[in-house]
């Protein structure tokens, strides 16, 4: 296992669930398909609506490059609950704007996440944010705010807007690469699951942070490195 990556590397990709931000990940993500589903069950029963949430999501995870995420979630969604994109998009942007928010008490911030990336920001490395990109943008940036580090400049927040692909499809991360505009020896994947290992399959250097969501595969590279967010410090 490598000692440091000092003077090698020239970009950091975080994941940000369990890695920059402790969050009860199955409650959080079943509080949000319940409260997406309430803001429009006025219109849609919520037991007709989640399946059909869930199924788009499957469907977004099989892209395959050619459209964003949230073309393939209009182009599917819409058709799928027979309704138009003008009739339920601006309640879904309601939800987001209003409701979103009130998931907070699912997670918790890293202490010592803010002080890292002050450092990292310091060090002039370029950073991105490389969340599974299901949600838009609005989702993610709250997240940020509530893990302390949502002002920094990143070079890239990986929302469902821009990215046309998800983890673990190794195109998500040719996509990375391809925007920010550096080899794949030049960065680092930060990550607790399997899904942000894969990164390793391209070269891409990899530091594992366990969580309980940590299962990595058999085929998976062994992680370069492995710790907490102090330990990531210590070799960059």
């Amino acid at each position: 296992m490598k000692k440091s990556l000092k003077d090698q590397i020239k970009a950091i990709l975080f994941d940000l669930d369990g890695t920059l931000l402790d969050i009860e990940l199955d409650l959080f993500i079943r509080e949000y398909l319940t409260g997406l589903a309430t803001s429009i069950a006025h219109i849609i029963p919520q037991k007709k609506l989640i399946p059909k949430l869930i199924k788009v999501s499957r469907i977004m995870e099989n892209n395959d490059g050619k459209e964003t995420n949230e073309i393939i979630f209009k182009k599917s969604f819409f058709p799928m609950i027979g309704y138009s994109q003008e009739d339920i998009e601006p309640i879904f942007m309601n939800y987001y704007e209003q409701e979103f928010s009130k998931l907070k008490h699912h997670a918790k911030k890293k202490p010592e996440a803010r002080s890292l990336m002050t450092y990292i920001f310091d060090e002039g490395y370029d950073v991105v944010i490389a969340t599974t990109p299901l949600l838009p943008r609005t989702a993610i940036e709250q997240r940020l705010e509530w893990a302390g580090v949502d002002d920094f400049p990143y070079k890239l927040i990986t929302s469902y807007e821009i990215m046309k692909a998800t983890k673990p499809n190794l195109l998500y991360y040719k996509q990375i690469l391809e925007i920010i505009g550096h080899p794949v020896e030049k960065c680092l994947m930060v990550g607790d699951e399997d899904k942000d290992m894969v990164a390793a399959h391209l070269g891409i250097h990899t530091f594992l942070i366990p969580s309980p969501e940590t299962k990595l595969k058999p085929s998976t590279p062994k992680p370069n490195f492995q710790g907490n967010l102090n330990d990531l410090k210590s070799i960059i």
